[in-house]
This record gives structure tokens, sequence and C-alpha cells, in this order.
């Protein structure tokens, strides 16, 4: 079953004077399930395919249907919705909030996801328990390294159980 179908899809940028075209005719199709990297060289339109399928943008022109749903007619709040119910992000900086224990990150987007206190509980032990972080339940950013830092930023992730997980890893060319 599809989860991702994307068909033609064009992004452009103004720069001053200038059309930049950052997606050019773009289809794409992902099953529930499957695993994907996206891949290219610098300037190729990964990071704005990635904002496209994370509802942080919208085509140009095309089609982006998630889960059977029209993306590219969604308002602001519709696509925030769509974020908070079915798309995680591990962002590369993590954005991990640092006055917010590593507990505080994981249970933010269950917050807004409107969950009751006796629902999230069990959602965040498990994900911290999942990344081995249990025990740095109360540490801030500050007092965990930046791998620890990294797993936080799964496990709240995980917490939401979505049904995308974006995760933005720059690799170095060796």
């Amino acid at each position: 079953m599809t989860l991702i179908h994307i068909e033609n899809a064009s992004k452009y940028y103004t720069m001053g004077e200038e059309t930049i075209k950052a997606l050019d005719n773009v289809s794409l199709d992902i099953d529930h399930g499957e695993f994907v990297a996206i891949m290219g060289p610098s300037g190729s339109g990964k990071s704005t395919l990635m904002n496209i399928i994370g509802c942080l943008d919208i085509v140009d022109k095309g089609i982006y249907d998630l889960d059977g749903q029209a993306i590219n007619v969604l308002k602001d709040s519709g696509l925030a919705e769509i974020r908070n119910q079915k798309i995680g992000f591990v962002f590369q900086s993590f954005n991990l909030l640092p006055r917010l224990s590593a507990y505080e990150n994981v249970e933010l987007p269950l917050i807004y996801r409107g969950m009751s206190k006796k629902e999230r509980e069990p959602l965040i032990l498990h994900a911290l328990d999942s990344v081995d972080l249990l025990d740095r339940k109360k540490h801030f950013p500050s007092e965990l390294s930046g791998g620890q830092q990294q797993r936080v930023a799964i496990a709240r992730t995980l917490a939401g159980d979505p049904a995308i997980i974006l995760a933005d890893e720059h690799l170095r060319e060796r």
C-alpha cells in the first residue's frame, strides 16, 4: 500500500530576479514499511524533497499524496496537524530544548498531540529505554554527550509512532 505518492513535483524559489528550480518533475512512490535513502550531490534538491515529504513546504506544481490525502491543498494548520500526527523528524542538529530534560524533550510532541499524562508516560519511558537512555531521563541536553543527544532526538520521534520518520544525516565523502 502506497504511503507517499509524489508525481511530477516541481518547486521553485525566487532569488532576486532569478528563479531557481529546486525540484523538476520528480515522481516517487514509497510504500508502508519501506526504507528509502535520498542521496545526491549538493544542490540536487534533497533538502527540498525532504521538506516537501515532511510537510514543511509544498510543491508548486505536481501532486503529493500522503496516505491517500492530498497534501498540496492543505493550509498551514492542516500541514502542522499532519506533521504532528504522521511524521517524525530526527534533525541533524537534534533540536532539543536546552531547558527541558531528556524526558521532557521526548514528551513535548505528545503534549502538542493532546495526549494525557497517563497516555504519554509509558510511551516516553519505552522510547527512552529503546535507545538505552532511561537512566538519563532527568538530564538536560548540556549534560549529555552528542551521541546521547542524538538518541534523545530519536526517542522523541519513536515515542509518537509516526508513519514516516525523516532523518537528516549528512554523509562525508572519504
